[in-house]
């Protein structure tokens, strides 16, 4: 009996993603914006990547750390968007449980790493600023490795962590997820068993992948601030302030998106919230990112005057 007990209840293979609308006559719609979002995305950030290789002037760390986030930004909006946009043409909202798990590893697996890029950013601008003499020899190239290739390793663990915490859990139906890809929270709903020990995962690797990052993020703009408001020029201090002011942005829209998905796991009706803050965290902010970071970049701009002109750089 609990051997016929334990086959019912993990005979479930696969989800219905409900996606944005169960209307069907917007579906259409939905396909052209979200097709045409993830164009803008991705040629966004490829155009980003572009400008940083042709121009010498962006041969910096900032610049170094931008490139890596906007690979992520594609990166992520790949995993959430195109088979999405599947659904909508063929209609089938079926996804095997297998594919589930794998959406939801790379998407927090390139979360994570965004996490601590924007750290990573952050602490490169503390130095700059508040460290100007020492910032070539703390900030040189094995640093910046070392910092890439951290964000890597940590949020491969947080990503496998979770992903084989989930793979745990016994799913007996109902299999209906409300929401447009496969994540934590909506799926903890769906579970038979316990979610107690995922819940506390969830809030655990929350606290050292996003607290301990945003702790590190705001200690350095202050110490930032601090050093900035000592500036007796008025321009010196505007300068300063313009090349944080695009990263704060970013940090604001990826974090405030980030603590509203994750910090509600109790709410069941905050599902048809969740998805507007889905689309703002895995669609909005990487087509944003390029945008923020060049309206008021006028290296980044010219560089991508040179990519779409085929100008060389004059040396």
């Amino acid at each position: 009996m609990d051997l016929q007990r334990r086959y019912n209840v993990t005979a479930l293979t696969e989800f219905i993603l409900l996606g944005l609308t169960e209307r069907w006559e917007l579906q259409p719609v939905l396909f052209a914006i979200f097709l045409l979002a993830y164009v803008a995305t991705v040629g966004g950030n490829l155009g980003i990547l572009a400008a940083i290789l042709v121009e010498p002037k962006l041969h910096t760390p900032m610049y170094f750390f931008l490139g890596n986030l906007s690979m992520l930004d594609i990166g992520c909006v790949s995993v959430t968007v195109p088979p999405m946009l599947v659904r909508l043409l063929s209609q089938e909202q079926a996804v095997p449980f297998a594919a589930c798990l794998s959406q939801l590893f790379f998407f927090h697996l390139f979360a994570g790493v965004d996490c601590f890029l924007l750290t990573a950013m952050a602490y490169d601008r503390f130095l700059a600023i508040c460290h100007p003499l020492t910032y070539t020899t703390r900030m040189g190239p094995r640093v910046q490795a070392v910092l890439v290739g951290a964000s890597w390793a940590c949020s491969l663990g947080n990503a496998l962590t979770h992903t084989v915490a989930l793979s745990t859990l016994d799913f007996c139906g109902p299999n209906v997820v409300n929401h447009f890809y496969c994540d934590l929270p909506p799926l903890f709903h769906l579970a038979c068993s316990s979610t107690r020990l995922n819940e506390l995962l969830l809030f655990a690797l929350g606290v050292i992948m996003a607290g301990a990052p945003m702790i590190l993020i705001v200690t350095s703009y202050l110490q930032v601030a601090a050093a900035v408001l000592q500036i007796r020029s008025a321009e010196g201090q505007r300068k300063a302030f313009s090349t944080c002011s695009s990263h704060l942005a970013i940090v604001g829209i990826f974090y405030g998106a980030g603590i509203f998905s994750y910090m509600r796991l109790g709410s069941i009706e905050a599902s048809d919230q969740s998805k507007g803050v889905g689309i703002l965290n895995t669609v909005l902010s990487p087509m944003l990112n390029p945008l923020i970071y060049s309206l008021r970049n006028p290296d980044v701009q010219g560089a991508l005057r040179r990519v779409f002109t085929g100008q060389r750089v004059s040396v």
